[in-house]
């Protein structure tokens, strides 16, 4: 029978905060595929810039400075947290193997956080709001005749739907960018924590020591242009149109944008299908023009 001691509870948080490690190191998160990470230092941030893509333009006299349509769109971060309870018998009863798994289960949870934050909110795209006032997947995205903001508007979509279509939606992301079309805003990364004191009110009431981790971060919506959510067939036919739509995309004022789609993302239903499109040959008399074309991402929280 192990003595509690302030020495062996040390040694258990050494031990439990290594377990807790290793998992945070051997997941493999793959959301900075589709997000940006942006530090967050406050309780949310607001991105009045989105709607405008910087770039350069020919300098004759004086800087030309525009006025630009202001967007107050904000992201809050979220708190998050995982806890796992240590009854105090089976530490003075060694039977302590069962907690190892648990803790780096719990890293490894800590890891993948991200994934579970970025790649759900693609797929609520066609019905959640980003900075021009529209769903991120929309038909009626406000295109403006001038640079600021203002003039004659047209109405461009990033989505494409069949309304006898049932299965599951698929995107084509322009990842190239600096500002991919998610961000994922960090306030504060896991950290593992515990409470073990001896006169700790858990410990005392209820034989328990208390181990976790938390977080502060969330995940919303950057350029919609870097974005085509579809609600149809993924096949050839389709996914080019999605592809030549988005390579049509303009700024305010006109400004062709480059828009470069370098990315299909997929639920694992579709990864058969989108599999075959982009890396089989079709026969030895044709060719496939799809393949390689774009980076297949199969999303396991869509």
């Amino acid at each position: 029978m192990a003595i509690i001691t302030p020495a062996l509870l040390t040694s258990l948080q050494v031990g439990f905060k290594k377990n807790f490690q290793n998992g945070l190191d051997e997941a493999k998160p793959s959301f900075t595929q589709i997000a940006t990470v942006i530090p967050s230092s406050t309780k949310s941030n607001t991105y009045g810039w989105l709607g405008k893509f910087p770039s350069l333009q020919k300098w004759v006299g004086d800087r030309q400075l525009q006025s630009m349509k202001a967007h107050a769109y904000s992201i809050v971060n979220d708190d998050w947290e995982a806890s796992i309870s240590v009854d105090r018998n089976d530490i003075e009863d060694d039977e302590l193997g069962i907690y190892a798994p648990l803790m780096q289960e719990m890293g490894r949870s800590a890891a993948i956080h991200p994934d579970e934050v970025c790649y759900p909110l693609l797929a609520s795209g066609f019905t959640t709001l980003c900075y021009d006032g529209q769903n991120y997947f929309d038909t009626d995205h406000p295109v403006y005749e001038k640079v600021d903001g203002s003039g004659a508007v047209e109405s461009v979509a990033n989505m494409a739907a069949d309304g006898a279509y049932t299965g599951p939606a698929w995107y084509v992301l322009d990842t190239s960018k600096v500002l991919k079309p998610i961000i994922f805003q960090e306030r504060k990364k896991p950290q593992f924590t515990s409470m073990t004191k001896l006169d700790d009110e858990a410990v005392f009431t209820s034989k328990l020591y208390r181990y976790g981790t938390d977080c502060r971060d969330a995940a919303g919506f950057s350029f919609w242009q870097l974005a085509f959510g579809n609600n149809r067939e993924l096949n050839a036919d389709n996914l080019w149109d999605a592809i030549t739509k988005m390579r049509e995309f303009k700024a305010d004022g006109g400004r062709k944008l480059g828009i470069r789609p370098t990315t299909l993302v997929v639920p694992p239903g579709l990864e058969k299908v989108a599999t075959r499109l982009l890396e089989r040959e079709l026969d030895a008399n044709s060719s496939n023009e799809l393949k390689n074309r774009l980076t297949l991402v199969v999303a396991d929280y869509l």
